[in-house]
């Protein structure tokens, strides 16, 4: 039986973080020998919001090198940047002539993003029609993402509806794909918002590229509260937020955490978990350096997966174009 496919991108507007590899990076690498797999960087997405070109050109290539250091195999799935395959602004551009204005206006993210800003972008607007047309472009069985971005897949799923009830049959009808290990890792000073490198407080998240000082300093910073009692409880959301990293490195369970640190107060255990995540970012952090400072591989991974890529997905698109009645080329 073929293998299904599954479509994952991350932006590269900035070094990831500790969330990114612990609720995402890691868990793709078990995917590759499951699935079809295609990793992208999506820069496109990543300039609905200003970005430095030099820094973003540095960012992308970063995020390619983590991939790599993380364990995803060129061999194994197809891994490349967004823009090096136009198919995706082809496609986007389509799904947009049949999304409606209001539907897209009620995407949290956009209501979010556009109460901080005083002249809202159509890019923001229209963002979750391009990521539609990232998964739908591969004929994408399954999505792996988080809580955050469920109303993004009920929109792609809705697109591929309209579009296969309009034309017939054209598209797969993507699902999200539930992680099997991994929790969801949230700010280390404001617990009740998911960990982001947008942050300002740079105290709030660990990026994979820190050093190890710095990765040890923010563990110790990190709040959790005046019990000073070892508990994996909601109302101690900071401490259990620690136990979440604690237990994504260490595989152990939550209880023997719970147990191993009861009566020994939060600065052993922080300084113990500072401990476990420098030596479990190690590898990565020092195959990173390795694979980033060999352009000439980067840019043979790249350009690789987009000839794949591109591949696949000039088959969808070719389909989608001949349904609506444009002449072929």
């Amino acid at each position: 039986m073929d293998k299904k496919t599954v479509y994952s991108g991350i932006q590269p507007s900035g070094s990831l973080t500790l969330g990114n590899y612990l609720g995402a990076l890691k868990n793709f690498i078990g995917l590759q020998d499951e699935y079809n797999c295609l990793y992208c960087i999506v820069d496109m997405h990543a300039i609905t919001v200003a970005q430095d070109p030099k820094l973003l050109r540095k960012n992308t290539l970063d995020v390619l090198a983590l991939y790599l250091a993380a364990g995803l195999d060129p061999e194994k799935s197809i891994i490349y940047i967004q823009s090096h395959v136009p198919q995706h602004a082809e496609l986007g551009w389509i799904l947009n002539t049949i999304s409606s204005i209001g539907q897209l206006q009620r995407m949290t993210q956009f209501k979010d993003k556009s109460k901080k800003s005083k002249e809202v972008m159509a890019g923001i607007l229209n963002y979750p029609v391009l990521m539609a047309a990232d998964i739908l472009l591969y004929q994408t069985s399954y999505v792996p993402v988080g809580e955050d971005q469920k109303q993004h897949v009920e929109l792609t799923r809705d697109l591929a509806q309209r579009f296969n009830s309009k034309y017939s049959d054209t598209f797969t009808m993507p699902d999200i794909l539930t992680p099997k290990s991994g929790a969801r890792i949230m700010s280390l000073q404001n617990p009740e918002a998911k960990m982001s490198k947008s942050d300002s407080d740079e105290n709030s998240y660990i990026l994979l590229l820190d050093d190890e000082d710095a990765t040890r300093r923010k563990i110790k910073r990190a709040v959790t509260d005046s019990l000073n009692s070892m508990a994996y409880k909601d109302d101690q959301p900071g401490l259990k937020n620690l136990i979440n990293i604690y237990s994504s490195f260490t595989g152990e369970s939550v209880e023997n955490i719970v147990s191993k640190y009861e009566g020994q107060g939060y600065g052993v255990f922080k300084a113990d978990l500072g401990d476990v995540i420098v030596e479990g970012l190690r590898p990565l952090r020092e195959s990173f350096k390795e694979i980033r400072s060999d352009k000439s591989y980067l840019e043979k991974v790249y350009k690789e997966g987009a000839d794949k890529a591109s591949y696949l997905a000039n088959k969808t698109l070719r389909k989608v174009y001949k349904k609506m009645g444009f002449i072929p080329r």
